[in-house]
């Protein structure tokens, strides 16, 4: 397992695996501490895993965690999805930057996505699992959601959304959640 630094985004790391593929299939290392280690992150932070089925075309984002946000480990299980990540964090020098990711079943590439960033991802492939490890509880009082389609972030989703929560397609602009997170 390798990690490499994002450049567009402060502090997020793509840990690419080594999938060992035969005649059975495949076996690969998806965690690792002593890896997660290597680039500053405490393994022991996570306190949750999840995951999501999503259909070819489905949409899920843009989300984020108000207060002290929320980092989490990202992992195509299975199928491939289109990943985006938008720094949010003032304070950060990539702040208001992006990032776009292939994730796929078949690398088994984890991204680091660090608190204050926000994401979301499209299913490419008929069904696509996507799992996360996440470093505090849930506490949907907190969950932020911006528009997926905010022109001021302009990005280039490949797909026309087949479905998405009603959350999702109510959120806000940015400038809407930046103004309320100022106040």
């Amino acid at each position: 397992m390798k990690a490499t630094e994002v450049p567009e985004i402060a502090g997020a790391y793509l840990f690419e695996s080594t999938p060992y593929a035969d005649e059975r299939g495949f076996f690969c290392r998806t965690f690792d501490a002593d890896v997660i280690r290597s680039v500053g992150l405490d393994p022991h932070s996570f306190v949750q895993d999840s995951v999501s089925r999503s259909v070819r075309g489905v949409l899920r984002g843009l989300h984020l965690r108000s207060g002290a946000g929320e980092a989490k480990l990202v992992r195509c299980s299975h199928g491939r999805i289109f990943d985006v990540v938008v720094d949010l964090r003032t304070d950060s020098p990539t702040y208001r930057n992006r990032a776009f990711f292939a994730l796929s079943g078949e690398t088994q590439a984890t991204l680091y996505i660090p608190a204050g960033c926000a994401h979301g991802f499209q299913a490419l492939t008929e069904t696509a699992d996507t799992s996360y490890r996440i470093d505090r509880a849930h506490d949907p009082s907190q969950d932020v959601t911006i528009a997926f389609n905010d022109p001021e972030l302009g990005i280039p989703w490949p797909l026309p959304v087949t479905s998405m929560s009603q959350r999702d397609r109510e959120a806000p602009s940015l400038a809407a959640v930046l103004k309320q997170q100022k106040s």
